[in-house]
């Protein structure tokens, strides 16, 4: 069985939890008093107002004028997400992080020791409560992508198992824009279809559905039949490490596409390096807003760890497909595969400059540090910034 654990209002939880006089109020994360910013984070009290992620600081203070805008602590709320993360390790060693806040568990090899996926998963909630006074909410599934849904029925502080036999009927009755990757352009696409509950695409003619949506509708036919082959894997076991970004609305711009791509390559690279691997190969992942996908690889010269040569390949990548595909964007994504050991020997090439090597991998090395110490937004490299510092609804997977 495998185990989806989200913590509930992250941000926000923590703060009240270390402020007393916070709890039961609705707290914000972000923004400002003044309605400057973009929200991080909302308390449940908060969102009862209609307050999300992502939202202008003006528009949350308009739903609720009474809210208590606070200033995000980053390098607090990473170490409390290693904290969580410690008292998951010490119920199975294969858990592959999503965020900060979330994590897929497989908990199959130790059950002997530690009981039952249902046991486990309240062991590690009593936890996560007894000991950093937080909540989180738990699903329990044979799939993957159904942990992920069951984790988020009940939130917060919520506790859904679904077993083998109860897939389809636990299934069947959810609106389409459960499964993972129907974002709201998807579940317009679906609507149009007349598919609106995922029994409606279970039921659909699987061969009609994919030559009207292409593999993304073969893919949704596949999980709307639980069928799902993915394993929980750790970056150090995964054959690729990879990020990818669905946009809310399709994007033509070519700065911001640039900027998302430099953003999933700091993003994997990271990983790459946390894990010991190094990479042979780079492929970007562009989906159209008509849903047909095209990736560009390309193999290094040489196996690298490092961020450096990893954006100027994926950016080369990106440029060939936009002249080959130039359609606006709803997906893109970056892949690192063909992986090795991090201490396999890179080999020389002739015109190698030796001394920028070292600069560019002592700068990965002190980004690293800080984004461990302080969050991912610490420091970053100047051509992430549009996206990073975009007003944010854009919903996100990585693998």
């Amino acid at each position: 069985m495998i185990l989806h654990i989200d913590m509930d209002a992250f941000y926000a939880s923590i703060e009240q939890r270390d402020q007393p006089e916070l709890r039961g109020k609705p707290v914000v994360v972000g923004g400002s008093a003044s309605g400057r910013g973009v929200v991080s984070a909302a308390s449940y009290e908060a969102r009862q107002y209609g307050i999300h992620s992502a939202m202008p600081g003006h528009r949350a203070r308009e739903l609720c004028p009474h809210a208590i805008f606070i200033r995000g602590r980053l390098s607090h709320y990473a170490e409390v997400g290693r904290q969580v993360r410690e008292i998951f390790h010490r119920f199975t060693p294969i858990v592959q992080p999503l965020s900060l806040d979330e994590a897929f568990l497989d908990v199959g090899g130790t059950e002997r020791l530690h009981g039952n996926a249902e046991s486990i998963g309240r062991a590690i909630k009593m936890a996560i409560r007894e000991e950093l006074q937080l909540t989180a909410s738990v699903g329990i599934a044979p799939r993957k992508f159904v942990a992920k849904i069951a984790s988020d029925l009940n939130k917060p502080d919520g506790f859904v198992v679904v077993r083998e036999a109860e897939l389809i009927g636990f299934l069947d009755p959810l609106p389409v824009e459960k499964l993972w990757g129907v974002g709201k352009i998807g579940q317009q696409r679906l609507y149009r279809l007349g598919l609106k509950t995922i029994r409606d695409i279970r039921r659909y003619d699987q061969p009609s559905l994919t030559g009207k949506l292409g593999d993304w509708g073969r893919h949704l036919w596949e999980l709307a039949n639980a069928i799902d082959p993915r394993r929980v894997v750790t970056d150090r076991d995964a054959k690729q490490i990879s990020h990818e970004r669905t946009f809310s609305d399709n994007q033509s711009d070519e700065e911001l596409l640039r900027a998302v791509v430099c953003y999933l390559c700091e993003q994997t690279a990271m990983r790459l390096r946390r894990s010991n691997r190094k990479t042979r190969s780079v492929t970007v992942k562009y989906r159209r807003e008509d849903f047909r996908t095209f990736t560009q690889s390309r193999k290094l010269d040489a196996a690298t760890d490092q961020t450096h040569p990893i954006i100027d390949i994926a950016i080369e990548s990106l440029s060939r497909l936009r002249n080959r595909e130039p359609r606006p964007v709803r997906l893109i994504g970056v892949s690192l595969g063909t992986l090795v050991d991090g201490d396999t020997p890179s080999q020389l090439m002739l015109f190698d400059d030796i001394a920028q090597r070292q600069a560019e991998r002592t700068v990965d090395k002190v980004v690293d540090r800080l984004a461990d110490r302080f969050g991912g937004n610490a420091v970053y490299r100047a051509g992430s910034h549009t996206w990073r510092n975009r007003p944010r609804d854009d919903r996100s997977g990585g693998s």
